[in-house]
C-alpha cells in the first residue's frame, strides 16, 4: 500500500527536474538565441508548477502528525521552504505566461523573469535539502524492518 510519505516522494522528484531543467534551457537559450530553447523552460516551467503544487499537497499529508518533538524544527523548516517554493513557482509561471502571451520584448522585463526562475530554483534547491535532511538525518518515512528469512 502506497502511504502518503511515499506519495510525497515519487511526486517531488518531478518538478524539481522539471525547473531546473527548465531553468538551464533557458540559459541555454540566451546563448544559443533559439527559440526552440525557451519554449521548452516556459513548458517545463508550467509543468514543475503543476508539480510543485501537487508536491506541497502530498508534502502537507506526508508530514501531518509530526508537530511535536525532536522533529518539529526540521519539519518547519522544510514546510515554510516549500511554501515559499509553490508560491515563487505560481509566481514565476504567471509572469512567463504574460510575457509568452503578450509577446513582451522589453530587455528589462525579460531579465526580470530570469532572474525570478533563479530564484525559484534556488529555492527548490533549498526545498530539497531540506526535505534530505528529514530523510536522510533524521530517517522520516523510513521504515525499519528485518527481512523474514523463515519463508
Amino acid at each position: 500500500m502506497i502511504s502518503a510519505t511515499h506519495l510525497h516522494a515519487i511526486i517531488i522528484h518531478f518538478p524539481i527536474a522539471l525547473l531546473v531543467v527548465g531553468f538551464l534551457s533557458e540559459l541555454i537559450a540566451i546563448f544559443i538565441k533559439k527559440d526552440f530553447f525557451k519554449n521548452i523552460a516556459f513548458y517545463l516551467l508550467l509543468l514543475g508548477a503543476l508539480g510543485a503544487i501537487a508536491g506541497y499537497i502530498s508534502g502537507s499529508y506526508a508530514g501531518e502528525g509530526i508537530e511535536e518533538g525532536p522533529l518539529k524544527v526540521p519539519m518547519k523548516l522544510h514546510e515554510q521552504a516549500a511554501l515559499i517554493t509553490l508560491w515563487l513557482s505560481i509566481i514565476t509561471a504567471l509572469f512567463s505566461v504574460f510575457i509568452y502571451f503578450f509577446k513582451v520584448q522589453n530587455t528589462k522585463v525579460k531579465l526580470a523573469a530570469i532572474f525570478l526562475y533563479a530564484i525559484l530554483v534556488a529555492s527548490v534547491v533549498q526545498t530539497g535539502y531540506y526535505g534530505g535532511q528529514l530523510v536522510y538525518s533524521h530517517g522520516v518515512g523510513i521504515e525499519l524492518a528485518l527481512p523474514d528469512f523463515n519463508n
